[in-house]
């Protein structure tokens, strides 16, 4: 059984292995650099990560207002030998609760392909493709909260 719990993060340590991790995740094995892995979004955003019994990040995720009513979730990442394993659907859960708490009634995201089926698990709907700054296409998804 995955032993794990999700927080955010408060140290400088877990701050720095945060955004690492991020990085390692999402942008490392695209040829980019760190200094694409942080926007002017971090400080206004609630930031979550999942840790391991070795308090190793196995996780993370990110949540921003567009305006009033909209939430975005962003830098979704969960570790290639953990997924599907209920991690990244519960950050996603925490991350709507947030947002849902702070006025939102529309979470958006925009998925890479292999994603897709995953956030129609939790009841996103798919809409436009997006081009990210990454170069790999992704389809905008969204969800209305209740």
């Amino acid at each position: 059984m995955l032993n794990y719990f999700i927080k955010s993060p408060e140290t400088p340590d877990e701050w720095d292995n945060y955004f690492l991790f991020r990085w390692e995740m999402l942008r490392k094995p695209l040829g980019m650099s760190k200094d694409s892995l942080e926007d002017d979004q971090e400080g206004s955003s609630f930031h979550l990560i999942a840790l391991d019994c070795h308090k190793k990040i196995v996780g993370s995720g990110r949540v921003h207002f567009n305006s009033n009513e909209e939430a975005q979730i962003r830098y979704m990442a969960v570790s290639e030998d953990l997924k599907r394993k209920g991690i990244g659907s519960e950050i996603v859960q925490k991350l709507e609760e947030h947002a849902g708490k702070s006025g939102a009634r529309t979470v958006i995201l925009n998925a890479r392909e292999e994603a897709i089926d995953f956030y129609l698990s939790l009841d996103y709907l798919e809409g436009d493709p997006y081009q990210s700054d990454t170069g790999i296409p992704h389809i905008t998804m969204k969800k209305i909260l209740y």
